[in-house]
């Protein structure tokens, strides 16, 4: 750090992406990346006529994109605000709904984005302990007077929440917000984007990084009452006007329209799910129960760390946590069949040298 970093800037603890290593190839299964090209839509979307209009600044409002967002979710287009990303779109909710009297709570095991917003804008968080199955209750939230905020399916659990029970929530106390990062709903999960138009006190926020293969451009989005959206506008235009670039807009457009695709791609992950899971049964791992488009397992003869730096030396990198109650754990992303084939075998060769 230099001598002229502030105090509150100098206090942060920053959130720790996924190795993205250039060194040399491997078989990737540590950021839920999807294992397949975007829609041929997008390609076509990603034209030379919208590559010639980059001396230009995209749309504001990202009109296409949101509109496109919209008709797929049989809503309105007041009902969508776009980001770069859903980490974007959660930063401007966390400084929406949260601050002076407004305190935040999340879940103690959970996406780490979370708790390094809290500390940029300096929230008062209530961190509650997910339950020892890790399982999230929405009882433990009953009496929170400020904005939840729940991942579901949870990250890196994967374990999700009924929607019944986050109605019950949303019901017990219409003067709080509850935000529900779906980042990975799409691979199995109950979606709470159908209960928005009877609960203004909703706020869903997606991506397209997971389920449509945009991780690299950068695409998310929110979903919520007119009202809500307003607010999170109000913080947008206060810092990044044009925060979706023209070619994310074409491709989010594009990914969001082509639902046949969508399908493919996202059945043919659950079934390799499926398959991987019984695989690493067989090995001797437990395995929480997964709808995201990765799993988090142990093995009770080697701790976490080890097995993520043997895998690592092997050429296959997954996500290892330095965090209390998940140290035993890996996060291994969903990818190809034949990366979890190759991921199997390495596992195989490891737990033989024991």
């Amino acid at each position: 750090m230099s001598r002229w970093i502030s105090q509150e800037a100098e206090r942060l603890a920053p959130y720790t992406p996924g190795e993205q290593p250039q060194d040399q190839q491997y078989v990737k299964l540590n950021t839920n990346e999807s294992p397949f090209p975007p829609s041929p839509k997008v390609l076509k979307a990603i034209n030379r006529a919208e590559i010639l209009k980059l001396n230009l600044y995209s749309d504001p409002t990202c009109a296409a994109l949101t509109e496109a967002i919209a008709r797929r979710y049989e809503l309105k287009a007041k009902n969508v605000l776009a980001g770069n990303g859903s980490d974007e779109v959660l930063a401007f909710a966390f400084r929406a709904f949260c601050g002076a009297g407004q305190p935040v709570a999340f879940a103690d095991v959970t996406y780490g984005f979370y708790k390094s917003q809290a500390a940029l804008f300096d929230l008062d968080v209530k961190i509650i302990p997910l339950r020892e199955d890790f399982t999230l209750h929405v009882d433990d939230y009953m009496d929170f007077p400020g904005t939840i905020v729940i991942a579901n399916p949870n990250a890196p659990t994967g374990i999700a929440v009924p929607r019944n029970d986050i109605q019950r929530l949303l019901e017990a106390n219409p003067d709080r917000v509850v935000i529900v990062d779906e980042a990975y709903v799409d691979f199995g999960a109950e979606s709470c984007v159908p209960m928005i138009y009877r609960y203004d006190n909703l706020l869903v926020t997606q991506t397209m990084s997971k389920s449509r293969s945009l991780a690299g451009g950068r695409v998310g989005y929110a979903l919520g009452s007119p009202e809500l959206i307003a607010d999170l506008n109000r913080v947008k235009y206060s810092f990044h006007p044009y925060n979706v670039n023209r070619l994310s807009i074409a491709a989010g457009a594009a990914a969001v329209a082509d639902e046949a695709y969508f399908a493919a791609c996202t059945a043919a992950i659950r079934q390799t799910r499926a398959w991987t899971v019984g695989e690493l049964e067989n090995l001797g791992f437990t395995v929480l129960p997964s709808q995201a488009n990765f799993v988090f397992a142990r093995h009770s003869q080697l701790p976490g760390e080890t097995l993520y730096r043997k895998l690592k030396e092997n050429g296959v990198l997954v996500r290892w946590f330095d965090a209390d109650r998940i140290r035993d754990y890996i996060r291994i992303t969903i990818g190809s069949m034949e990366q979890m084939e190759t991921l199997v075998e390495e596992l195989t060769a490891i737990l033989e040298e024991l």
